[in-house]
């Protein structure tokens, strides 16, 4: 028979409570253990706030773009068994990745050669990454992603974005430079060239008397036919200046006697020349003078000389100053004195007459007229002049093919063509001009440099080093040398190479370099500004806060190159308009 016990209800709530009790502790101990082995076994995400990336957004130097990272695990993060490998990321385009150089990170207990990294302290770490930038990247983000494990189990780390967009301003020298062009190979026409002709007469020691022989002599003659041509050409092409008589005494004998028998040398000399001038009509000036004792003119002729004791003679010159003294010594060295009186002094005793003259070449119209008429009349410097007549593109190439027909050794015309072509796009024509150039002269620094211009166009920057380094010497070198610098990243060093020119890519460089005012100078310069021209000038009134200028370049930019709005509205330098 079964009994019934009667429990009172205060026993019944006090049982109750201790089951509800002891089920809590079981899973308050049930969890404790599941956090032990979870936080054993997990080392969590990390957040933006434990990294610092420089510069932030990024900025392409030298064809890629650089980043400093500046990382820090916190306490109790990295598990004495743990090895953190952290791998940046440049994220762009559609869906395109570009990886940059990775940095491993391990925990007190692992034999290893990376970075230890303390669990209770955490630790701080420098990394350094590069990725070759791609125009795409202009709108791109990094982040970090992690390969981590603990002991040899993989465990997962999120992703963590650590900077925004890319600053491409130094790549803009691609565009820079097709405001200067490419490297023309000049003309050295001169439309008047200066010119000196000069005559000699001789006298007899002692004397100053023209001889009928030296009035004879070919240097005379030529003299007289050559007054005669400018008197006949009436000043169109020949110009006289002035004759200039200069009357000498060979330097043995007193200084007193010799500056009187130089006087009277000028005197009969100059006498001749102004008989001749109004022979032949022609009125110019005469500027008359003498030396009496020509000791420069007799260390020359020695120099020249095959006299046995020249070195000598020549270190009596240098020793002594006083005349008389030189005069003595060589004296005293009287076989070497007897080939001066011989074959030297002679050549002292003289007078020189020279006509200072110009040579008046074509004027702009004439040598346009005689292009169109009968272009083989015209020099080859007059036909690569021509060419620079004309800001007509086509009619710039007509006449540089010509001039290379006409001249097929000169490898000017064909370099200039090749620079038409570059300034156009066509870098397959503008490569095919200049390996016909070379041909013509291997050693055309134009062609080399072009070369080089062609190479940084297409970002090869190292062919584009080898190229330019034959171009010493080159018409525009300094403009290609500049962009080079700019293109590796010398920003300082561009500056400097550009000098004075007044170009886009030089005011770039300088922006680049941080001088504003000299970029702002130096765009104000600019022969024939263009879009880029403004463009640069909307980065410069950015950097420098000046919201109103930089909207206003930007319109310019834009109205004269629409196709600039693409590349604009991803530009973070712009960022003061947004």
């Amino acid at each position: 028979m079964a009994v019934r016990v009667r429990v009172p209800l205060a026993a019944l709530l006090l049982l109750n409570m201790f089951i509800f009790m002891r089920k809590n502790l079981i899973l308050a101990a049930l969890a404790a253990i599941a956090f032990v082995f979870t936080s054993c076994s997990k080392l969590g995400p990390l957040s933006a706030d434990n990294f610092e990336v420089t510069p932030n957004p990024l900025e392409t130097m030298g064809g890629n773009v650089p980043a400093t990272i500046n990382g820090k695990f916190p306490e109790k993060y990295m598990k004495r068994k743990a090895v953190v490998t952290v791998i940046p990321e440049l994220r762009y385009g559609n869906r395109e990745v570009a990886q940059g150089l990775p940095a491993t990170f391990q925990g007190e207990k692992v034999l290893g050669n990376d970075q230890t990294i303390s669990y209770r302290l955490g630790g701080h770490y420098t990394m350094k990454t590069s990725f070759p930038y791609v125009p795409e990247m202009q709108k791109s983000d990094m982040y970090l992603t992690f390969q981590a494990r603990i002991g040899k189990k993989q465990v997962a780390i999120p992703a963590v974005k650590v900077a925004t967009g890319v600053i491409a301003t130094s790549e803009l020298y691609k565009q820079t430079m097709m405001q200067a062009g490419g490297c023309i190979a000049p003309d050295s026409f001169q439309r008047i060239q200066s010119q000196q002709y000069d005559a000699s007469v001789k006298f007899l020691v002692n004397q100053a008397v023209l001889r009928q022989s030296e009035l004879k002599n070919n240097s005379v003659q030529e003299f007289v036919r050559l007054l005669q041509k400018i008197s006949a050409d009436r000043g169109e092409k020949l110009a006289i200046k002035n004759v200039e008589v200069e009357a000498f005494a060979s330097p043995e004998g007193g200084f007193e006697y010799n500056d009187r028998l130089a006087g009277k040398r000028q005197d009969v000399s100059e006498d001749y020349v102004q008989k001749t001038l109004k022979q032949t009509n022609v009125q110019t000036d005469v500027d008359a003078h003498y030396t009496a004792q020509d000791w420069e003119g007799f260390k020359q002729l020695v120099q020249a000389s095959n006299i046995q004791d020249k070195d000598v003679i020549l270190r009596v010159l240098s020793m002594y100053k006083d005349p008389e003294q030189r005069e003595q010594q060589i004296r005293n060295m009287s076989q070497a004195f007897r080939e001066l009186a011989d074959g030297i002094l002679p050549e002292l005793r003289r007078a020189r007459l020279s006509i200072n003259y110009d040579v008046v070449g074509r004027s702009d119209d004439q040598i346009r007229e005689q292009y169109a008429n009968d272009a083989t009349k015209l020099s080859v410097e007059e036909m690569l002049y021509a060419a620079t007549l004309t800001d007509n593109v086509a009619e710039k190439e007509a006449i540089y093919k010509k001039t290379a027909q006409y001249w097929d050794r000169d490898y000017r015309a064909l370099n200039n063509l090749a620079v038409l072509a570059f300034n156009q796009g066509d870098e397959l024509q503008a490569d095919k001009y200049i390996q016909q150039a070379l041909r013509v002269n291997k050693n055309a620094p134009e062609a080399y440099a072009n070369l080089g211009l062609i190479a940084l166009r297409n970002g090869k920057i190292a062919e584009a080093e080898e190229n330019i380094a034959n171009a010493i010497g080159a018409n525009g070198f300094g403009e290609a040398l500049g962009n080079l610098n700019i293109a590796k990243g010398n920003f300082a060093q561009a500056e400097t190479s550009f000098g004075q020119s007044a170009s886009n890519s030089a005011a770039l460089a300088q922006l680049l370099n941080k001088n504003y005012e000299g970029a702002i100078q130096t765009l104000d310069k600019v022969k024939n500004p263009d879009a880029m021209t403004s463009y640069l000038h909307a980065i410069v009134a950015a950097r420098r806060g000046n919201k109103f200028a930089t909207e206003s370049y930007l319109n310019e930019a834009l109205r004269l190159d629409p196709s600039l709005k693409a590349y604009a509205d991803n530009d973070l330098e712009l960022s003061i308009l947004k």
